[in-house]
């Protein structure tokens, strides 16, 4: 067995981000009234939740605004697209977010035979990710995949982001593992696959959505299944 050590992303590679997110802004709209508030359309809210909250996202993994900032001001933005300026609002609906969010259980078909067979196999399995800290542990508890993961190494905890070399440094220390036994698994090439590469470490590149890949992995997938064939 080539490698030991197997670090998987957890949002858009094994836990479905977009259907998940959806659900929860369809649970806010209705629970404050927003078509009341003047939203009359939840799809076009959604969109511009969507195009606002990949904006920030970028920014703040590039450092350029802090967490507290990203967290509310994607609601404030978005809510600003059908001229609602209410900060109280957009806090609100911060906060609820993310205590939704969590409870949410789509995964991406597989995820729970994968797992279980590459467990059956004795790899040991960790979480790199970007996301906030007790946010992705209710998401792990919530879709029942905590037992699966020894390490979960998140940005917050961290105090780094993909694709960084330094968290994936930091997670190697924290598993105990060294670079040849270890391998990268993410759904994002610049902060996944790019990332891994920067810490020296070999990739699999998840291509849910069939895009055309702008940096080298080591392998590239489109189905989670397609692990046994490398795993």
């Amino acid at each position: 067995m080539a490698y030991k050590h197997l670090f998987f992303d957890l949002d858009h590679t094994l836990w479905d981000f977009e259907i998940n997110t959806k659900e929860t802004l369809q649970d806010l709209f209705e629970i404050n009234a927003l078509k009341e508030r003047g939203i009359d359309d939840f799809e076009k809210f959604f969109s511009s939740y969507s195009y606002h909250n990949h904006l920030l996202w970028d920014k703040y993994t590039k450092g350029l605004i802090r967490q507290d900032e990203l967290r509310w001001k994607r609601m404030w933005l978005a809510l600003l697209d059908f001229k609602i300026a209410d900060e109280v609002l957009s806090k609100d609906l911060s906060v609820q977010y993310l205590d939704i969010l969590p409870t949410k259980k789509n995964l991406f078909p597989y995820t729970f035979e994968i797992l279980d067979y590459l467990k059956g196999k004795g790899y040991i399995m960790h979480l790199i990710t970007n996301g906030f800290e007790s946010v992705q542990h209710n998401k792990l508890r919530h879709s029942k995949l905590t037992d699966y993961f020894v390490e979960v190494i998140t940005s917050e905890a961290s105090n780094s982001l993909k694709p960084n070399k330094e968290i994936f440094e930091f997670a190697l220390q924290k598993a105990g593992a060294n670079i040849q036994e270890s391998i990268m698994i993410g759904d994002n090439l610049d902060a996944d696959i790019q990332g891994g590469i920067n810490a020296g470490l070999d990739t699999i590149f998840v291509n849910h959505l069939q895009a055309k890949p702008h940096i080298h992995a080591t392998y590239v997938i489109h189905h989670l299944k397609e692990l046994e064939n490398i795993l």
